[in-house]
Formats: structure tokens, C-alpha cells, sequence
């Protein structure tokens, strides 16, 4: 009954926006949902977020693969005066045009398990002197070579456990992204559509009163009503007036605020239908609990702010203490005024070194940025520990707030059938000369306030949905995890 009744008085509200020579765009809470996830500004730049979050994960990808790179100078003219030195020891300046040029080509691959590099490169170099009329090439055929680094950081090793979860945890915040919009434009649908039944009404409220104010005026004619219940009826015929202009004031506020966020281009005026007042869905707290930590990037975020920790204290171990260095080349070389001689019977070019740094005297330096990291592991760990039961009571009480909130709406219908039932017996009692003028204001009262009410417990209904879609990612109408693609 109440359902069928909002429903006629929206209707009635649409029919007086299109005698009003505009076109009126029927909305249900759906298709304003789906409005503002694509084309709301914050729809938009979830999208751009997610394009970040996915160009930093290639970015993090290319670095797994081998990498090719060409170098060179070309030219490298030079015409100037430069010192040489003596054999006396002392100093010339001499006259040097020369052009120096070089092409290099370097291979490099990454080695994720030790965190070393193998690389190989190939080289050519042209030296001319103008003055002299004299060429020289100088070429590198081939190298390979290794460096290892020795009781340091592996960076390649902790990215490849850390940025997996990033982009995982990104994807599902894009898909919350997406929720709470749905969340948010729930919020200002019901804003508008509150707005709407307000203005009805107080329009019909001004009508019923003016009908009851002229059935008065006869009855005070005939000596049945004092001049004060006239008084008390004219008081509560302005009220209504105002309370008509007040409720189209905040209906146009509302509709501003409904475009303004989705997007909405058209200067359509805006109708909402009412929503369902029931959902074919079952929740329970374990379900969402556990879809909650299937789906939501909070769940992964736990599990990377622990390996970020760990990272830290790895990082830090790392640069403490002995930081060597380990690096073997083995390649040709050769040199020769013609360029395809560089090629024929190279020299053997070897290079095996270590490097190496030891502090003798930090003053504490590295045992404190081991403590500190370890301190902060033990801090995250307390903290994701606190954010976890945080996220369970969160969810546990979103859950028994939507069931508490289907009941609400029962209880709610139903007190305003019974209110709107009360408010048509004091009309008709108080036009038969058996009710007071105070007992008919109190009976109109009830008969709003239980319409405001109604709606207010939809909106409340949808919201714990909305949340409870938001927290779990999860559909509980087709029993499946939401995605977007």
C-alpha cells in the first residue's frame, strides 16, 4: 500500500513537470548509479589511476627483460688549443682539430636470484686528425662480462615480491572506486528524491488546507467554529505556502547536486522513481568476511605493508657492514688505421676486480638503521594486526546493520500506512464537526513525518547495500565477485 502510494505521488509530480512545457527524465536508482560510474568526474579519474598503476606495473616488468641500448657521438669535432705536458715538466699550449667520434652497443640482463648483472658490449671509435691528415680506429669486437653484487640489497628479488601486490591491490581499488561512487550517488539520489516527495507534500498539504479553510469559513458562518480555529487554519495555510517554497528551493539544490555528479549534461527536469523496498539476497557475516578478504585491496595491502617492512630491515642490513662489489670481463680489443682490421686478430682484453668498503668508525650509524627498521617492522606488524580487526568490525557491523535495516523498513511502511490511514479519518471527522483543529495539525504532522520517515529508511536500506557491496566486492544478488573491466 505505501509503496503504491509514494509511487502515485511521484507520478503526480511528473505530471505537473511536463505541464510545465519541459521534458522530464525518469530515473530509477540504477540507471543513476550507472550514470555517474561512467561519466562522473570521480568515475574518470579512477580510470586515470588505474592507467597509472598499469604503466608503473610495465614499467616495473621491463625491468625482468634484457635490455639493448646504442651510445655514441657522432661527431665529436674539436678545434682548439689544449696544454700538453713536457718532459721537462713544463707546459704547451698546442693547437689540436681533431673529430673523435664512437658508437657503442651494451646488452644487459638482470639476474633476479643473485641480484647481479650480465652484460656484453661492442664498441667502435674513429679518431682523425685534420691537421696531420691521420685516421685511427679503435674497436671493441665483442665482451661479456659479470658483476655481482656481495652482501648488499637485492632490489630485483623484494620488487618482484612487493610490486605483484601493488598492482593487484590497484585493481581492486579501482573496482572499489567504482562502489563509492555508488555509495556517494546513492546519497544524492535519495537527497533529490526526498527533495521531490517534500515538495508533494507540502503542495498537497497546501491544497488539503485550503479546502478544509473554506469548509471552516462556512462552519464559522454558521456559528460551529470559533474565529480562533479560523486563525489556527489561515496560520497553518502559510505554512504550507512556505513550506512549498522551501521544498522547491531544496529540490533545485538537490538536482544541481545529482548533475553536478554524474555528469548529466541535458537540462531535462528530473523525475525519480521509487525504489524497491526489498532485495533477493542472503548476507552473512562469515560470507562477507571472507569475500571481504578475497577481494578488497586492504586485504592485499596487509600482506604488502609486512614484505615493505621486511624489505626495509633487508635494505638496511644491506648497507651495513662489508658492501663489495665483484666484476669479471672478458672480451677483444684491438686498434688499426683501417676500420675492418679492428676485426682481424684481436687482442684478449680481461678485467677481474673487486671492490669493496668496510666502515672502521661510524659511530653507530648502520646498527642504528638496523634498529630503526627493525623497530618499524614491528610497528607495521602491530598495525596491520590493529587495521585487521578494524576491517572485521567494520564489516561485522555493516552486515548486521543492512539486516537491521530491512526490518527498519518493514516497520516503516507500515507506521506510515497507519499514519496516512489516521490523517484521512481526522479529515473527514474534522469536516463532520467531531474533531478539534489541534487533533487535525497533530494527525498532519503524523502524515508527513511517516512519509519523510518511509523514505529516509529507503535511503538508509539502499546505503547499507551500496556499503556492503563496497566492503565485500562482492554481488550478493548473483552470488559472484564484481569486476569491471
Amino acid at each position: 500500500m505505501k509503496y503504491l502510494y509514494l509511487t502515485i505521488l511521484l507520478s503526480i509530480s511528473t505530471t505537473a513537470f511536463c505541464r510545465s512545457g519541459a521534458d522530464t527524465l525518469r530515473l530509477s536508482l540504477q540507471e543513476v548509479v550507472e550514470m555517474a560510474k561512467k561519466n562522473s568526474i570521480a568515475a574518470k579519474q579512477a580510470t586515470t589511476v588505474r592507467e597509472t598503476k598499469y604503466w608503473q606495473w610495465r614499467t616495473f616488468k621491463s625491468n625482468y627483460q634484457p635490455q639493448l641500448s646504442l651510445t655514441g657521438i657522432l661527431p665529436g669535432y674539436s678545434k682548439t688549443y689544449t696544454q700538453v705536458l713536457q718532459p721537462n715538466g713544463t707546459i704547451l699550449f698546442q693547437p689540436i682539430h681533431n673529430d673523435n667520434s664512437s658508437l657503442q652497443l651494451d646488452f644487459s640482463q638482470g639476474i633476479t636470484a643473485t641480484g647481479g648483472t650480465i652484460y656484453g658490449t661492442t664498441q667502435m671509435q674513429r679518431f682523425y686528425d685534420f691537421d696531420r691528415d691521420n685516421v685511427l680506429y679503435n674497436g671493441v669486437p665483442y665482451a661479456i662480462g659479470y658483476s655481482q653484487p656481495l652482501f648488499q640489497f637485492n632490489a630485483l628479488r623484494w620488487d618482484k615480491k612487493i610490486e605483484p601486490l601493488k598492482f593487484n591491490e590497484s585493481k581492486q581499488a579501482y573496482i572499489e572506486s567504482q562502489e563509492q561512487i555508488a555509495y556517494t550517488v546513492s546519497g544524492y539520489f535519495f537527497d533529490l528524491l526526498l527533495a521531490q516527495v517534500n515538495l508533494q507534500i507540502a503542495e498537497t498539504n497546501y491544497t488539503n488546507t485550503q479546502k478544509i479553510l473554506k469548509i471552516a469559513r462556512l462552519k464559522f458562518d454558521l456559528g460551529k467554529v470559533s474565529k480562533n480555529e479560523i486563525l489556527q487554519l489561515q496560520l497553518e495555510q502559510l505554512n504550507a505556502q512556505k513550506a512549498v517554497g522551501t521544498a522547491k528551493r531544496d529540490m533545485e539544490i538537490a538536482t544541481l547536486t545529482l548533475r553536478s555528479y554524474t555528469g548529466m549534461e541535458s537540462d531535462d527536469k528530473i523525475a525519480l522513481m521509487l525504489p524497491g523496498s526489498s532485495i533477493n539476497m542472503s548476507v552473512s557475516a562469515d560470507k562477507v568476511l571472507a569475500e571481504a578478504f578475497d577481494n578488497r585491496s586492504d586485504a592485499i595491502g596487509f600482506i604488502r605493508r609486512i614484505a615493505e617492512a621486511k624489505r626495509d630491515v633487508a635494505k638496511a642490513k644491506g648497507q651495513s657492514g662489508l658492501v663489495a662489489t665483484l666484476t669479471a670481463n672478458l672480451g677483444f680489443s684491438n686498434s688499426s688505421p683501417k676500420i675492418l682490421d679492428v676485426y682481424k686478430s684481436p687482442q684478449n682484453q680481461q678485467l677481474l676486480q673487486l671492490q669493496f668498503s668496510i666502515p672502521v668508525l661510524d659511530w653507530g650509524r648502520s646498527k642504528s638503521r638496523v634498529k630503526t627498521a627493525l623497530a618499524n617492522e614491528q610497528f607495521t606488524e602491530y598495525a596491520v594486526e590493529q587495521d585487521k580487526q578494524t576491517f572485521k568490525q567494520q564489516i561485522v557491523t555493516q552486515v548486521t546493520l543492512f539486516n537491521m535495516m530491512k526490518d527498519q523498513l518493514v516497520f516503516t511502511a507500515e507506521a506510515d500506512s497507519i499514519a496516512s490511514e489516521k490523517y484521512q479519518i481526522a479529515r473527514e471527522r474534522y469536516v463532520l464537526g467531531d474533531l478539534s483543529i489541534t487533533d487535525l495539525s497533530i494527525a498532519f504532522e503524523e502524515n508527513d513525518r511517516a512519509k519523510r520517515d518511509y523514505v529516509a529508511a529507503l535511503r538508509d536500506f539502499w546505503g547499507a547495500y551500496y556499503q556492503l557491496r563496497y566492503l565485500s566486492l562482492y554481488d550478493f544478488e548473483k552470488n559472484q565477485k564484481i569486476t569491471y573491466k
